[in-house]
């Protein structure tokens, strides 16, 4: 690997700075392109089963947009595209594969993900059985019958336990792994299989990068979807491994920085680098797993603030609570409020606060949230500092008026 001097010295503000702007949260988004405009620049949206508010790979776009029609999100991401007449095409916008999670991916990016469906191939082992011809049968199911999920195919599980799969649903997941089947639409929450020669453009389709081209790819797409990012910054977007960035960061276009306070070498996008980031800024209620706070270390380093989802986390131990959502405003990380819908009332189980200037923000944030999922009421439930509750019921009592 060639080792380049570092060309820029940022301070840890610019760097801040620079990081909302390429996630989308610094300036005056480009409404025109919408929730697709938003995948694109992202390079990856999580999808997560959790629905509190909404689900994760709707409130990503909403961060970023505001209120944004729910079911105009769903179209975005699963409706195809349509011809210069007008019609429907088949063409894809998007399809699932693993990336820095399940992640809903641009369908362009198809072919730079070969390098993991190849690793899959060559993968030694796996943690569920395959019964014998299951495999070959789902393969001839789709190819005969079409787009299936898997319930149509035989059955995603064979008890009511979540990871209980049967042996069609392990099929299935094989064979979307190895790139053969691709599910690029969602029925109510549940994957769409097809086969990937029918569902990806023939453009896209074959797996003819080789594994060079795909990781200097995606250390590119991580480093412009960051602006600017250290090595494990650059490796966690998409869940790569550190020497695999190592081997292609010098050849991906991105340049060395150093940032003030960071401790380690960093890495830019160029073009992030080429005017100062300024503009609006977004308030909102963040996803747990939005891509700006994916990465635990580095949130803390930008921002100064401990992110953790506690969903998984026994009730007792929680702090914060089970969906807590950090609020971003003035591009910083200001509370966090873990939130519940109870009819048309939004519910804030517990408020984290940054002090009395957060107040506002958090309220502001709150109501337009509630707006957002039709409810037309906001009741607080629990404050983490007593002296602010009567504040924030203050203002959302005025901006609810």
């Amino acid at each position: 690997m060639t080792t380049l001097r570092p060309t820029t010295d940022l301070s840890a503000d610019e760097a801040r700075r620079i990081a909302l702007r390429a996630q989308g949260f610094l300036g005056t988004p480009d409404r025109r392109s919408g929730v697709r405009g938003i995948l694109r620049h992202l390079g990856a949206v999580q999808l997560d089963t959790i629905s509190v508010l909404a689900r994760s790979h709707e409130l990503i776009p909403y961060a970023r947009l505001g209120a944004v029609d729910r079911k105009t999100v769903e179209k975005a991401y699963w409706t195809p595209g349509a011809t210069a007449a007008g019609k429907p095409s088949a063409q894809p916008h998007a399809f699932e594969y693993w990336s820095h999670a399940a992640c809903i991916l641009p369908v362009e990016e198809w072919p730079h993900f070969a390098f993991r469906r190849r690793a899959y191939r060559n993968r030694p082992h796996w943690n569920h059985d395959l019964p014998d011809g299951t495999y070959d049968q789902v393969i001839k199911q789709l190819r005969t019958e079409g787009p299936l999920t898997a319930t149509e195919l035989g059955g995603a599980k064979r008890t009511s336990e979540w990871w209980d799969w049967s042996g069609t649903k392990v099929a299935v997941e094989r064979a979307l792994m190895y790139g053969e089947v691709v599910c690029v639409e969602r029925r109510g929450w549940k994957r769409v299989y097809d086969l990937a020669e029918r569902a990806i453009p023939e453009t896209l389709l074959h797996d003819e990068l080789d594994d060079a081209e795909c990781l200097r790819r995606l250390v590119r797409l991580a480093g412009q979807s960051l602006g600017v990012g250290t090595r494990a910054d650059i490796a966690d977007y998409h869940r790569l491994k550190g020497e695999q960035v190592d081997a292609v960061i010098a050849d991906s276009g991105l340049v060395p920085v150093t940032v003030e306070g960071w401790g380690k070498p960093a890495w830019a996008d160029p073009a992030a680098l080429e005017t100062p980031p300024r503009g609006r800024h977004r308030t909102t209620l963040l996803s747990p797993f939005d891509s700006l706070i994916w990465e635990r270390a580095r949130t803390e380093r930008i921002f100064g603030f401990t992110h953790r989802l506690e969903a998984y986390v026994p009730k007792q131990k929680r702090i914060y609570g089970y969906f807590a959502m950090p609020v971003l405003a003035g591009g910083r990380l200001v509370g966090r409020v873990d939130p519940a819908r109870e009819g048309t009332t939004l519910v804030a189980k517990q408020v984290t606060l940054d002090g009395p200037k957060a107040v506002p923000a958090v309220a502001r944030a709150l109501v337009e949230a509630a707006s957002w999922v039709d409810c037309t009421d906001v009741r607080v439930e629990r404050v983490d500092a007593p002296d602010l509750r009567e504040p924030l019921a203050t203002e959302l009592t005025r901006l609810l008026a």
